[in-house]
């Protein structure tokens, strides 16, 4: 685990902490859709441990007004630099753990957040201004733990929505009132002054049952909703009032007491009332998703001023923006589409803490935040008094901002907003309880210079795009990744090639050099005493003190990241000034070292917006996005850029690449490649592998599905008798023929060369769909469909020599899908024919309603045609009654259905859910536009394409075999780390006995028990075989001297138990001139390769056939393969031997061969 330098002191409670946190932000996830008050006291219990400041600066941050959260201006640059020290990005053993730096960050931000806010409120108390400045100096103070309370409270539990809707809360069982906004009875038109005809018992009160005040049929919409099992898929419910009549979006979700009932009013003429209005806007919003699929890939910013301009145009703000936030967790606006008359935002940077971590969360539940007119009194929410605690209205569309909020915004000459969370996929490291990791990336945030409300609908389908954004942004930045990955690789290539021709001095003075391989200012190599920098680098001198001062305090490390020298502990940071202020240091020796250096940020930073106007006047009670970045400057003008995960990889494979270049130099200059040869031995169990082969060739040739397969020139030589019987043509007259020229369709041709050579080249492709030809005179007007899984044949040493084709029979799925994309026949007669060959359909209207569920269908899912006609096919069947995995597979799921209503087709997409029973499905979905005899486009038709049963039962066979193995590594793991307690305490028995008076040849059985013990150690960190076999060629070997008597006592010593229990002799005949000899290598790899031969000849030496795998033999001659050393099989006479040859340098002497 990578340390952190600023953190050398932790107490034991905080390192504990730190797992703590890590479940407390897994907790949060429930915590916060059940409005439990668990979160606070875990907060809480975190603060009263840790009760330090944080880097909170100024505020008008477009998101952070759009968010709800506030923020504060600092210029003290030295306060600011003090703060900031406690979370500096230093880091060494050039390895990055990121719950260790953000949790104390996180804990930081939480006391600030609830400083600032009590600060704030007694301001408003007294009457006095609210002097931000002057809170901000005071924020590293400690903080009760009341005013935590309270500020957590506040957020999740505030008491008051906004006053363009109202609010119910009801008891899920009983449908009584628990709690209604001050508003929602004049909203309703309850009022008795206003309705004197009005019953009492209709009047809006705690208690009364909901159902009472809307409409009979709103009602029964309400009852319906309440009994979904996800009631949020539902939303909106569309009802009226049943006294005025008046409609309203009723948007639901549960909380830990109930239900709460957001109401919106809607306009009659509002076009996305009806059903078809919401779809209208999804359609929408889908032909924005369209664009940015069109879009070329490789450029994120070219993504991202599209969804920008693409959301304005959707919801008419003034200006919409994409709010980035860092790795550090700074955030930075990089799009913005906005009013010409506007000042632009584009290029601003803000401190991390401007958007609280609960805020950040809180955006993760509710993805889409909306503030209609910043300048209106919020309402009062009046609830049972029964109930515990105040209302939780995390989940509510309406929920209040906070107080400042709206000071804030009005600064910026902004009186609505609307901010919507852009997701994507977390690294494996983020994901907890078995749930795929999910990571806020950013924010989409819209700003109007007056009140501004977009009904819900409108605001799901810019949700619905921000879905999709996110999964296109996700797709951008892996392929970003992997750009970086090869540009990394391929300079790697380049450094080693000039290593190779030339002396270590090379990477820094040709090109390219190690200032290409990560983005840096400078570079330097101290290499025996020999300074050669590149770029802006420290001094000579600078450089020699740093060496010295790493020596000093980071000896014990392999390397050392950090964005601020001076926060990293270097005394003289000061003199290296701006120029330098980020390091990355590998050691490639004791003595020799690699750098890289960085300017300050603000180098880096450039805004495009307007100067301050000389009578534009900031001061603390004023804040602005100028004096914010002015604040931001000033706080990173000390540091750089912060070292990213993918440079620091790429650092630290140089390191490793140097390591190996250095040693061999010192070592000898050139080495023989010797080939070991084990012929009678890989023979061992050809036996039982012909065995096999001849089963798996008996099940192919009699598998219910079509099998073929082809040679590296395409020709066949393999054709079973399921796809002899689909083509008509026999296994005989099929061998030899051109699987591209001679039995696929034309339009085919082009699928299947691709596919021959992605599979040539060890890359397989799944779920192709081919044509094939048919044969005979009653078949050559015919087709025959296939899905098939290319996979790549390979030989028993491993080369690829030919191509093997699974498929699956579509072709009577594929005859009915073009008879229905056609109209042609009696189409529903072909729907719910019982047929087999006809596969599940299900179709949709132009509204995305169900409109078809035919017999196959009700057969796959479990839900009869009844229940589901009518339904909405995004939310309601495929997510409610057919549960998806995750929001992106409903994201997914909505753009093939609109694209196919849209005209736009898909074939073969990968289409999995979960039955009635709860059993997992997976299919394929082909959607295809469904037209009348006009040629028009009424809806889309919907095929899944299931897997055969022997497919199904293969994949169950795998998905078994692959959970018994991680289990049996699991229990491998946990042996390996069992074993290492006893060892612990032989080796510390044994160094008891060392210091004890011992005879020599005591001595020499401690010395043997030793080496043993370390080569041990050696094999248990070994324990993934997998990894081991494959990963042979980059084992580090260690070089040290040791005696060669050592080595064989200790592999003599490992076989002698087994031979005594065979009552077999060993006889040793080796010189006491080489037992004394001394060499240099890895000692503990070659007693593991000796006793691993010696071992298998005392196990095999009967004249009986044994069949063993040979695994440990594989792997010693890797092993021994690796230390350019060979072994023989030598067969004679009258014995067999293994003949092991290895050249081991001897201490300060040429080498010497030992056989």
């Amino acid at each position: 685990m990578r340390k952190k330098t600023q953190n050398r002191g932790r107490t034991f409670i905080q390192e504990h902490l730190l797992l703590f946190f890590t479940l407390l932000d897994n907790f949060f996830v429930f915590v916060f859709f059940v409005g439990s008050t668990v979160e606070m006291s875990a907060v809480l219990s975190a603060v009263s441990f840790i009760q330090q400041g944080s880097p909170h600066q100024a505020n008008n941050n477009p998101a952070a007004m759009a968010s709800g959260s506030r923020g504060n201006n600092n210029n003290d640059s030295k306060n600011n630099s003090n703060q900031l020290a406690q979370s500096s990005n230093t880091t060494s053993n050039m390895k990055l753990y990121h719950a260790e730096s953000f949790i104390p960050r996180a804990i930081e931000q939480y006391t600030v957040d609830a400083r600032l806010h009590a600060v704030f409120e007694q301001s408003g108390e007294s009457g006095k201004s609210f002097d931000y400045s002057q809170s901000v100096r005071t924020t590293t103070q400690s903080v009760p733990e009341q005013q935590i309370t309270a500020y957590l409270s506040r957020i999740q539990r505030g008491g008051h929505i906004q006053p363009f809707g109202c609010m119910i809360a009801v008891d899920e069982g009983t449908c009584r009132v628990i709690a209604y906004s001050e508003n929602a009875r004049e909203m309703l038109g309850l009022l008795p002054q206003s309705v004197p005809s009005l019953e009492r018992p209709e009047i809006l009160t705690i208690g009364i049952d909901v159902r009472t005040l809307f409409s009979p049929s709103s009602s029964v919409l309400l009852e319906k909703a309440f009994g979904a099992r996800e009631i949020t898929l539902l939303n909106p419910v569309w009802i009226h009032s049943k006294n005025s009549g008046n409609p309203f979006y009723a948007i639901l979700h549960r909380i830990d007491v109930g239900i709460v009932i957001d109401l919106e009013p809607a306009r009659t003429e509002d076009p996305a009332l009806s059903i078809a209005g919401a779809v209208q806007s999804q359609k929408l919003a889908v032909r924005a998703i369209s664009q940015l699929q069109s879009l070329p890939g490789g450029d994120i910013k070219l993504l991202c001023d599209t969804v920008v301009e693409s959301v304005r145009e959707l919801t008419g703000y003034d200006r919409v923006m994409v709010y980035k936030f860092h790795e550090d967790e700074h955030g930075e606006v990089v799009a913005e589409s906005k009013r010409p008359d506007l000042e632009p935002y584009i290029g601003l940077h803000y401190p991390a803490t401007d958007i609280p971590q609960a805020s950040r969360f809180l955006f993760k539940q509710n993805r889409v935040r909306m503030i209609v007119d910043c300048h209106a009194t919020s309402v009062r929410v009046i609830q049972d008094e029964g109930l515990m605690q105040p209302l939780c209205l995390v989940g509510s569309t309406l929920r209040a901002p906070h107080g400042c909020h709206a000071q804030y915004m009005a600064n910026m000459g902004s009186n609505a907003s609307l901010a919507m969370a852009v997701i994507i996929n977390g690294n494996d490291e983020e994901a907890v309880g078995g749930r795929s990791a999910m990571r806020l990336w950013g924010l989409v945030v819209c700003h109007h210079t007056s009140a501004r409300c977009i009904p819900f609908p409108l605001r799901y389908a810019c949700e619905f795009l921000m879905q999709a954004f996110g999964l296109q942004l996700n797709m951008e930045l892996q392929l970003a990744s992997q750009l970086l990955e090869k540009h990394v690789l391929r300079t790697q290539t380049l450094l080693c090639d000039m290593l190779l021709r030339d002396s270590p001095s090379g990477i820094v003075t040709q090109s390219p050099s190690i200032m290409d391989l990560v983005k840096c200012d400078g570079a330097a190599l101290y290499y025996q005493g020999k300074y050669y920098p590149l770029g802006v680098t420290p001094t000579e001198a600078q450089i020699k003190d740093i060496v010295e001062w790493l020596l000093a305090f980071h000896g014990d490390s392999t390397g050392l990241s950090t964005d601020s020298m001076a926060d990293a502990g270097y005394p003289g940071a000061a003199l290296l000034g701006d120029a330098v202020c980020g390091m990355a240091v590998a050691y490639i020796t004791k003595r020799d070292f690699l750098f890289w250096f960085r300017s300050h940020t603000a180098k880096e930073i450039k805004w495009g917006g307007a100067k301050h106007h000389p009578r534009d006047k900031d001061d603390g009670q004023r804040m602005h996005p100028r004096s914010s970045f002015k604040a931001f400057l000033e706080v990173v003008k000390s540091r750089s850029l912060s070292w990213e995960n993918a440079e620091m990889d790429a650092i630290h494979s140089l390191q490793l690449i140097l390591r190996d270049s250095f040693r061999d130099a010192e070592a000898s200059n050139s080495k023989a490649v010797i080939h070991a040869q084990l012929g009678d031995m890989e023979l061992q169990g050809m036996d039982e592998l012909s065995s096999v082969a001849r089963e798996m060739v008996r099940l192919i040739e009699t598998a219910t599905a079509p099998i073929f397969a082809v040679d590296v020139d395409g020709c066949i030589n393999g054709w079973n008798a399921k796809v002899a019987e689909l083509t008509g043509l026999s296994v005989d007259e099929a061998m030899g023929k051109s699987l591209v020229r001679d039995l696929v369709y034309k339009e085919s041709e082009e699928i299947v060369d691709k596919l021959l050579y992605h599979a040539l080249g060890g890359e397989e492709d799944k779920n192709v769909e081919i044509k094939l030809k048919t044969f005979g005179p009653e078949n050559s007007k015919n087709a025959v469909y296939v899905v098939v899984n290319a996979c790549s044949s390979k030989d028993y040493m491993n080369n690829i020599v030919g191509v093997c084709f699974v498929g699956q029979d579509v072709t009577g799925q594929k005859v009915v899908m073009d008879k229905f994309i056609h109209i042609q026949g009696d189409y529903k007669a072909i729907v719910h024919s019982p047929n087999p060959l006809i596969p599940p359909i299900f179709a949709s209207d132009e509204n995305t309603c169900c409109s078809e569920w035919n017999t196959a269908t009700e057969k796959l899912t479990g839900w009869a045609r009844g229940d589901i006609m009518g339904k909405m096919l995004v939310g309601e069947v495929f997510g409610s009654c057919c549960r998806l995995k995750g929001p992106d597979a409903l994201t997914k799921f909505m753009i093939v259905l609109h694209n196919a209503i849209g005209g736009q087709d898909t074939d073969k997409f990968p289409f999995s859910f979960f039955d009635r029973n709860g059993k997992y499905v997976q299919a394929l979905l082909t959607a295809n536009k469904r037209v009348n005899m006009d040629g028009q486009i009424i809806g889309a038709f919907c095929f899944l394409q299931i897997a055969s049963p022997e497919l199904q039962q293969a994949l169950k066979v795998q998905r078994q075999q692959e959970k018994k193995c991680f289990s049996r590594m699991k229990e491998l793991a946990y042996i390996c780390q069992e074993i290492k307690n006893p060892l612990s305490g032989i080796r510390f028995t044994n160094s008891l006995l060392e210091a004890t008076e011992l005879t020599e040849d005591q001595k020499q059985f401690l010395e043997t028990s030793a080496a043993c013990e370390r080569q041990m150690l050696k094999i248990i960190k070994d324990v993934d075989l997998e990894s081991v076999e494959d990963g042979i060629s980059s084992l580090e070997l260690e070089n040290v001297e040791f005696l060669l008597g050592s080595v064989i006592n200790a592999v003599v010593s490992q076989v002698m138990i087994l031979l005594r229990e065979r009552n077999l002799q060993l006889i040793r005949d080796i010189p006491e001139e080489i037992k004394s000899l001394a060499a240099c290598g890895d000692q503990a790899r070659i007693q593991q390769v000796l006793a691993d031969f010696l071992l298998n000849m005392d196990m095999f030496h009967s004249s009986r056939w044994i069949t063993q795998e040979g695994l440990g033999l594989s792997m010693c001659r890797k092993i021994l393969k690796r230390m350019n050393g060979e072994v023989q099989y030598i067969r004679e006479s009258e014995r067999c031997y293994f003949l092991v040859i290895l050249e081991l340098p001897m201490p300060q002497t040429d080498t010497k061969t030992v056989e």
